[in-house]
């Protein structure tokens, strides 16, 4: 099997890589895909962790194989349901050859591997991941910019138009109650992260919950959909070659997806309530972009679906990268992150919950 091409992490805007290999030694990793990958070469490989995700820990392997990406969740105590490895490698397995644009997953390992963890393999796709800033000379048109937009929302369409039975995802999750289960989900991780108290927090979780609205609609959903994890095409702007990142990736309401797009997009005029909540560059204020109402309108397009309460689950989304944000500043407290760059996690977390307040403040009638 080749694996010289394919999930990748190739732009120097977005990703940087760090020769740290504390929790995917190459003594134990180059054996490893020698014997799964059937080729020796693997034995001497290179190791590197891909700085820029905050959960699970991301490595390239290289060698004169080729290269390859593994993932891990990150060392020591991690909350129950998350960083869930066989769960990621299976939604890609399932998604492999339809529409939407995946890395091809080349092994699944559990703990007893060597590795003391579940981990799995991937192609490393070739491409841009694009995290604060396009790359120079890439989308520096307005019409470019806006085909790189317009992809990112009919992808997302793509996604939520699989049929679940058809890829073998009939019981990748339980649609009903799908929200209910997310909000205490979500309001039990910030319960166990919790340093010191937030009333702030605490109050938009409450109104979440009062406003909840009735489920729709039913999807694949990933879970943390947005511009850096996707791999955009090396050379043309506007396809998507690879979405990324599916950890959270079950059964239950698109919306979810939507509004996470929604609560990481920038366009001119944002408030500055929004703006300080912004977690990375607002790339897509750039002109071209298109924006969130004109997201809205396209997915609406796409997908046929009633898009009428698409605030709420904006608001929903900045409430869970509140808590992601407080969960990996207490594993960061405690020592169980690897790698550089959580010292703006604790500090991000109140301007989100504002950020969220705000969102349902706005679009309340």
């Amino acid at each position: 099997m080749t694996t010289s091409a394919s999930a990748g992490f190739n732009d120097p805007t977005a990703q940087r890589l760090e020769r740290i290999t504390t929790g995917a030694d190459p003594d134990v990793v180059g054996p490893l895909l020698a014997e799964v990958l059937h080729d020796p070469r693997w034995l001497a490989c290179d190791v590197a962790l891909i700085s820029g995700g905050k959960s699970n820990l991301t490595y390239r392997v290289a060698c004169d194989a080729g290269e390859v990406i593994l993932r891990r969740p990150p060392l020591g105590n991690i909350l129950p349901t998350a960083h869930d490895m066989v769960r990621e490698h299976r939604v890609l397995s399932a998604l492999d050859g339809t529409a939407v644009p995946v890395p091809r997953p080349l092994h699944l390992g559990d703990a007893d591997s060597g590795l003391s963890a579940p981990f799995y393999v991937m192609e490393r796709v070739l491409g841009h991941i694009c995290r604060n800033a396009l790359p120079p000379g890439y989308g520096d048109t307005p019409a470019s910019r806006a085909a790189i937009g317009d992809a990112l929302v009919d992808v997302l369409a793509a996604l939520h138009t699989v049929e679940p039975a058809e890829v073998g995802l009939a019981e990748f999750g339980r649609p009903d109650g799908f929200m209910e289960r997310q909000l205490r989900r979500w309001s039990e991780q910030w319960e166990a992260s919790r340093i010191e108290p937030m009333p702030a927090l605490d109050a938009l979780r409450d109104e979440l919950v009062r406003t909840l609205p009735a489920q729709r609609q039913a999807a694949i959903v990933h879970g943390d959909y947005r511009l850096d994890n996707t791999v955009l095409h090396p050379t043309i702007p506007g396809r998507i070659v690879a979405v990324l990142d599916w950890e959270m990736s079950t059964l239950g309401d698109p919306f979810t997806d939507l509004g996470a797009l929604l609560a990481f997009w920038a366009e001119p005029g944002d408030a500055d309530v929004l703006n300080a909540a912004r977690i990375v560059a607002p790339v897509t204020s750039a002109d071209g972009f298109p924006s969130r109402a004109q997201v809205i309108e396209r997915y609406a397009a796409r997908t046929g679906f009633d898009v009428a309460r698409a605030d709420w689950y904006t608001s929903f989304a900045y409430f869970k990268l509140a808590v992601v944000c407080q969960g990996i500043a207490a594993r960061a407290a405690g020592g169980s992150m690897v790698g550089s760059g959580f010292d703006d996690a604790q500090r991000l977390v109140a301007p989100l919950v504002e950020a969220g307040r705000y969102t349902l403040r706005e679009h309340s009638s």
